[in-house]
């Protein structure tokens, strides 16, 4: 029974090499591996698909931040040059023109000297020189009216650009440094003269008369504003005239009586728009505190004005505060409808003046409320 188990055992074993030995391509399916731990399992698959995964979204990032980069920095680079192109183009112009303008008043200056001493020029029965205005008066006048007093000037417009007119302004500042410079301001805004129909005073004075007609000045008298503005010259007057000039501080910008109206009668016989002229400023150059009559009436003046500087300074009080300027031309008021027989009607006359009075009055009042100071 021994000997029967032990071969039987043996042919299983020679059958079981035998069968091993035949190709795998006769052998039918193997049978599955034993069961093995999950912990002991290698999972190499799982490393890369989390690698792949997080690699995707990373170049995704990536090419959405190239993305919006693109798309918002084209926008501000374009505009960097226009921030920067235009404050360059005054830099490079404003040194050409500053020359250019030196340039054209040494030329003016010099043709002004060449004439001047070849007689080459010509004056109005007046006396008004036009080149010799331009030349001196103008250019001594123009540093105060731009930088000492600031002028600005409202209602240029108003300024008719040819033909005859009559400007009437209201007078203070104990010098007459309003006309001076409503007449520089008329040169410079419409780029006409006006002549100034100025006080017998200045005509009586050596040196100054002369000085006074070559500028264009002439004496305040109905003939000679009629002849002017007959002629279409533009006419400036001041109808207060030394009580509004001289008047103390403390009635600043309270208008005196405008005389008999006899630039009203000048304006109606010649048919000229009268343009009402507001200034603001001048009681402050010269504040008048108090007068001294009998003093001003032995050295032949209308009034000797006391300032808070003058006589105490001496020469140095004779420099006018620098107060800012207004200066306001109002609509023009036409004389044609009423004809040249309206001038011999006092009522008339009169009424006209007063309209023209309280015209300057009341923009007087509006520009002190508008203005900011005294001296800024």
């Amino acid at each position: 029974m021994a000997a029967r188990q032990v071969r039987a055992g043996a042919e299983r074993a020679e059958a079981e090499r035998n069968r091993r030995s035949v190709s795998p391509l006769l052998q039918g399916p193997e049978e599955p591996p034993p069961a093995v731990p999950d912990a002991e399992i290698p999972r190499p698959s799982i490393v890369p698909a989390a690698s792949a995964v997080s690699m995707m979204f990373s170049v995704a990032g990536q090419i959405g931040q190239a993305v919006l980069t693109a798309i918002t920095e084209p926008s501000p680079e374009p505009e960097a040059p226009e921030e920067t192109q235009p404050p360059e183009q005054p830099e490079q112009s404003r040194p050409e023109e500053e020359p250019a303008d030196e340039g054209d008043r040494l030329l003016e200056l010099i043709e002004f000297l060449r004439s001047r001493l070849a007689g080459d020029y010509e004056v109005d029965e007046f006396g008004f020189d036009p080149e010799f205005a331009d030349a001196i008066p103008r250019n001594l006048l123009r540093p105060l009216y731009d930088h000492w007093f600031r002028v600005e000037v409202r209602g240029a417009e108003n300024i008719p650009a040819e033909g005859g007119a009559l400007i009437v302004a209201n007078h203070s500042g104990a010098l007459p440094m309003d006309a001076l410079m409503t007449a520089v301001a008329v040169r410079e805004e419409r780029e006409r003269h006006l002549r100034i129909l100025g006080g017998d005073l200045v005509f009586q004075t050596p040196f100054l008369a002369g000085l006074a007609r070559r500028g264009g000045a002439t004496l305040a008298s109905a003939p000679d504003a009629e002849r002017l503005l007959s002629n279409g010259e533009l006419v400036g007057v001041w109808p207060e005239g030394y009580k509004g000039i001289g008047k103390p501080f403390s009635e600043r910008y309270k208008l005196q009586r405008f005389g008999r109206g006899g630039f009203v009668s000048a304006a109606l016989r010649t048919g000229v728009p009268i343009v009402p002229c507001s200034i603001v400023g001048a009681e402050e150059i010269y504040p008048i505190i108090a007068d001294v009559p009998a003093l001003a009436r032995l050295l032949g003046l209308p009034y000797l004005p006391i300032t808070p500087f003058f006589p105490l300074l001496g020469p140095l009080g004779a420099i006018p505060l620098p107060s800012k300027w207004l200066i306001e031309f109002g609509p023009p008021i036409t004389t044609e409808e009423v004809g040249e027989a309206a001038a011999d009607d006092p009522i008339l006359v009169f009424d006209l003046t007063d309209r023209v009075r309280q015209t300057i009055q009341q923009t007087l009042y509006a520009l002190l409320v508008q203005r900011r100071s005294v001296f800024f």
